[in-house]
């Protein structure tokens, strides 16, 4: 090989693993070589995350190759909810409705901020995204920020960017999204 063009693949190697470094969340630090359950498993702040997507089955599917972006609402965000909704969705008989919930908020893909901004700008100030579930998410900047819309006119903006893992990336929310 050619000292150029080894030196080519080298640079852009080591500007990827640099661009993707670890990143603290929920108190633990969020490494890019684990997979989104490895990481999430260790955040404070997604502790309730973490349970639902246990008692929805997913855990082997967050396993997987991907990759997924996850829109990860914070135990804040489900504190939003009606009072009993989360204790009710963890139910046993209410799987179907927590799975359908959960994989609303994951996106095929690998979407980072600047994907999604690039995203947003070419689509005019709007990005439509699909998410594993069948629905659509639109995403539009807000300020410095990023701003998740559901289908039913919920709001949650990006609170935490860009935790990058091994089979996708991790976007924390401040706010649950909901299908139709």
């Amino acid at each position: 090989m050619k000292k150029g063009l080894f030196a080519a693949i080298l640079c852009t190697f080591v500007s990827i693993a640099y661009a993707q470094k670890p990143k603290e969340v929920g108190g633990a630090m969020m490494y890019p070589q684990k997979n989104i359950i490895e990481n999430a498993v260790n955040s404070k702040d997604h502790t309730t995350l973490v349970a639902a997507v246990k008692a929805a089955g997913l855990v082997e599917t967050l396993q997987g190759a991907g990759p997924f972006t996850v829109f990860a609402p914070s135990n804040t965000a489900f504190g939003k909810l009606p009072s009993g909704t989360v204790d009710n969705l963890l139910k046993p008989e209410n799987k179907g409705a927590l799975t359908g919930i959960l994989t609303y908020h994951v996106v095929p893909g690998r979407l980072d901020a600047k994907a999604l901004a690039k995203q947003i700008k070419d689509g005019n100030g709007t990005a439509m995204l699909k998410t594993v579930a069948g629905g659509s998410l639109t995403a539009k900047m807000k300020g410095k920020g990023i701003e998740i819309v559901d289908e039913k006119g919920g709001m949650a903006m990006v609170d935490i960017s860009d935790v990058y893992q091994s089979n996708g990336v991790i976007h924390s929310i401040d706010t649950v999204l909901m299908p139709k």
